[in-house]
This record gives structure tokens, sequence and C-alpha cells, in this order.
């Protein structure tokens, strides 16, 4: 299980330092997180990594899903046997780069279809389908599936965003199942500060 540990506070900035204990070691925050996008940091071996002090690597579940797949990283025994990494990994949902790499997409309630930016085939993304895909992946922290705008975007179709990125959080929070593995929720609410105070408040009644 993960657990978080306030160090000390800064009373005039409130800035904090932390520890973050995962089930693949202890993060000290704030922390940079090199990208490993597609399983591998790019130019680095996971000992130079561990060389450079990193202390958790990111990772990204669309990625992994179109290349290699969900069912070669599960013959790997998850992500962290993939990858050749000891250390935590988080993994994003995917909502960013459907969103942004997508060129057709259709986005409902349940959740989002979109065309492969890699060969075109169609597949749809939905709340509990990205938790159990962070499942079998395995990573130490994993983030519910929510849906990101363009800027700018209306306040109307901000309003309705943060509305439908609540109720995927709440979907995505039944679905989890992995006791080792900490959910953890998104805010939204684009550059209108009182739909970013109310997404913030429904994500934090889910108590992630």
């Amino acid at each position: 299980m993960l657990k978080f540990r306030i160090r000390k506070k800064d009373k005039t900035t409130k800035a904090r330092l932390g520890v973050l204990t995962t089930p693949h070691g202890v993060i000290r925050t704030p922390a940079f997180m090199p990208v490993g996008t597609q399983g591998t940091v790019k130019t680095l071996t996971p000992q130079m990594l561990h060389e450079a002090q990193s202390q958790i690597i990111l990772s990204n579940t669309y990625h992994l899903y179109i290349r290699p797949g969900l069912d070669i990283i599960k013959k790997h025994g998850g992500l962290h046997s993939f990858m050749g990494w000891d250390g935590p990994i988080l993994t994003d949902s995917g909502g960013y780069q459907v969103f942004s790499l997508a060129r057709l997409r259709n986005v409902t309630p349940e959740g989002a279809t979109f065309n492969s930016h890699f060969d075109g085939r169609k597949i749809t993304f939905t709340p509990e389908s990205v938790v159990h895909a962070q499942e079998i992946l395995g990573s130490d922290i994993a983030m519910v599936f929510d849906e990101c705008l363009p800027y700018p975007s209306s306040k109307k179709a901000v309003t309705e965003s943060v509305n439908l990125t609540y109720a995927w959080a709440r979907r995505s929070k039944a679905a989890h199942r992995r006791k080792t593995q900490a959910l953890f929720g998104i805010m939204q609410g684009g550059i209108y500060p009182e739909l970013r105070m109310q997404s913030l408040e429904q994500i934090v009644s889910l108590q992630f």
C-alpha cells in the first residue's frame, strides 16, 4: 500500500517536503519523474537512471496499450519486469493522448472511442478498461481516466467536462481492485477558478 508522510512545511509559501512509500521504493517529494512513455526512458538504461538518482518513472497506458500491447507485458510479468526497472512506476491513464493524438474520436458518458494513431484500428477506452489496463501493467500509482479539453474551451463545455470527469472518476474507483496499487484522482476545470474548485471538491470527496 502507498503511504504519504509530510516531513516539513513552509508557512510562508505553503511548500512542503514529503515521503511517498510505495511497494517498489521510497520517493522523496517534490520529485522529478523521467518519462518512459513506451516502457523505456529514451537513451538511458535502468542502471543509468539509478545512477542519476531517479526515484520514479512515468509510463503511458495509451502507448503501451497500442504497442507492445497488454498481453505481451503481462507475459513478461508486468511493466517492472518488462522495463527491467525495480523502482516505483506511475502510469497515466492515456486521457491526454486520446484527446491529442486521435484525429477522430467520439466521447460519450460511457467512454471514448477513437482510432489508433499507429494503425488506425478502432479502440474504446472506458474508466473501467483503463483501470484494468493499469492493473495489468502493475504500476505503483495509477491515474483515473479523465476528459482533456483543448484551449480555449467555452465555460459550458468545461462545465460538462468537469461533470464527466467526476462521473468517470467514481467509476474508476469502483472498478479498482489491485491492493498494491494506489489510484489517484485528477481534477479539471480549465481556466475557470470556480470550476476548478468544483472539480477539486468532487474529486476529494471520493477519497482517493
